[in-house]
């Protein structure tokens, strides 16, 4: 896997990263350390990748055990260190994981079985902040109140 970042020195404080599969992505840092706020933080990059990453396992272990999934959402809150460097110091990631007649134990032992043995990206992040998982379960065919 790799990654190129090239500075844009026009753009104050904005990098763009291309991906080894070919992909480009946008960061900027704010405005008090001379970016211009037109993109996401690095930071903020890469706790989207985490919460992208455990959502990918997720959604993957439930189809194989044949559930009817019909939607996976992580939202993903952390603090930071205060102190440099600021690394991340707990991370809360709540899934909410809807479909028909998905049972609440199925759908926990996925997002467990994705932060003990599938997610790289968390299993890095755990070697500095505590990791809250939180789960819910919404029945798609339950009518909304």
């Amino acid at each position: 896997m790799e990654c190129t970042i090239h500075w844009m020195p026009s753009s104050g404080m904005a990098f763009s990263a291309e991906t080894g599969s070919g992909h480009l992505i946008t960061m900027d840092g704010a405005p008090e350390g001379g970016g211009r706020n037109l993109a996401p933080r690095p930071m903020e990059t890469l706790l989207a990748g985490a919460g992208a990453c455990t959502a990918y396992d997720v959604v993957l272990i439930l189809k194989r055990g044949r559930h009817q999934i019909e939607g996976c959402q992580v939202q993903v809150k952390a603090d930071r260190a205060e102190t440099e460097p600021k690394v991340f110091t707990r991370i809360v990631m709540h899934f909410v994981v809807t479909g028909r007649a998905l049972p609440q134990a199925a759908v926990q032992r996925a997002v467990q079985m994705s932060y003990d043995k599938y997610c790289s990206a968390t299993a890095m992040l755990a070697k500095t902040a505590e990791i809250v998982l939180e789960v819910e379960v919404r029945d798609s065919a339950a009518p909304a109140t």
